[in-house]
């Protein structure tokens, strides 16, 4: 369940930190059907919060508002890296997570979650800038470099400024559907979903724009043919290219292989096609490129925990049912 939002700020709170979870969890878009949560600032040292830069928040909330969230999220602050936090804070945090509520931390936030002890043990990620940093401050936590967020049980760390969009996003997903978090992500003109790690760039389902115009073009032809068998050598044909060459190229537009970019841009496709239609799951696996059920299930369970059955059952609309059930072998019913 994702409806009780909170924000945990401590003195030299960055703005735009802030405002990614402001605009993501504490906007009203009940207009577009979106659900609509219970938002809040809570301030975890006496207000007015100073934030960064210059300018101060008032707001009536305080640590005991963290008791009841389903979320609490942890911005990047000044001096993050060095400074001690309020212990009532860090004493909540631990709580919250013991409960089953999500904490997520945007940049160096991540400094709260280590000094709470939420890190030791975790997999869990920071800007490239602090990844370091972190690792020698909280020698317990599994640091990753290279990605833009990270889940370890309840706990969620995100790295620079945008990729905390990335996680608010990834969140809303995982527990109310890619029709939510693809309808907040276009009202906020950015990506649903971005593969890859820090360096990486490539939107979907939004055109990917990329420096180097040969990739660019490889990518918008590859989301035109993913139920095509592509392969590095026919890639790097079309881009006239030598295929270590292309392979090089790639990696450093995109941040990935040219493998898993497919792979991610194909469990997208699933995603969708299980949630919006009663296609089988033998069908989604034709239309998103696996081919069969089988390589489907495979894929899904090894990028998203789930299997694709469970997976529809989560978040498909209440009004489909699946072609087997309907009776109806290769039936289809697009939501419009």
């Amino acid at each position: 369940m994702l409806k009780n939002v909170a924000v945990a700020l401590t003195h030299g709170v960055n703005a735009f930190e802030l405002g990614v979870a402001a605009e993501v969890f504490g906007m009203d878009r009940s207009g577009q059907g979106l659900p609509v949560y219970d938002f809040a600032l809570v301030a975890a040292e006496p207000p007015p919060i100073r934030a960064t830069p210059a300018f101060t928040i008032g707001t009536t909330h305080g640590i005991d508002r963290l008791a009841d969230a389903d979320l609490i999220v942890v911005p990047a602050g000044e001096n993050y890296l060095e400074c001690e936090f309020p212990e009532r804070l860090l004493t909540a945090l631990r709580a919250a997570v013991d409960r089953g509520a999500w904490v997520l931390s945007v940049c160096s936030g991540a400094f709260v979650l280590g000094a709470a002890g939420l890190l030791d043990g975790r997999r869990c990620t920071t800007h490239w800038r602090y990844t370091e940093r972190l690792s020698q401050r909280y020698p317990k936590a599994r640091v990753e470099p290279d990605v833009l967020y990270v889940e370890d049980d309840s706990v969620i760390s995100s790295a620079g400024t945008a990729a905390g969009i990335d996680a608010c996003l990834y969140l809303v997903r995982r527990e109310q559907g890619s029709k939510v978090a693809n309808a907040i992500a276009r009202r906020m003109v950015v990506p649903p979903h971005r593969e890859g790690g820090q360096a990486q760039y490539i939107e979907h389902p939004l055109p990917p724009e990329c420096g180097d115009d040969a990739i660019g073009v490889s990518l918008h032809w590859i989301e035109e043919h993913l139920t095509e068998q592509i392969t590095v050598e026919q890639l790097a044909g079309r881009a006239h290219m030598a295929p270590r060459t292309y392979a090089r190229r790639f990696q450093q537009e995109t941040g990935t292989t040219p493998h898993q970019w497919m792979l991610g841009q194909r469990i997208l496709r699933a995603q969708h096609l299980l949630e919006d239609t009663t296609l089988t799951v033998d069908a989604v696996a034709a239309r998103s490129g696996f081919g069969n059920d089988a390589a489907l299930r495979h894929h899904f369970l090894r990028r998203l925990g789930t299997t694709p059955n469970t997976y529809r059952r989560t978040f498909r609309g209440p009004q489909l049912k699946t072609a087997d059930e309907a009776g109806r072998p290769d039936a289809e019913h697009e939501l419009r």
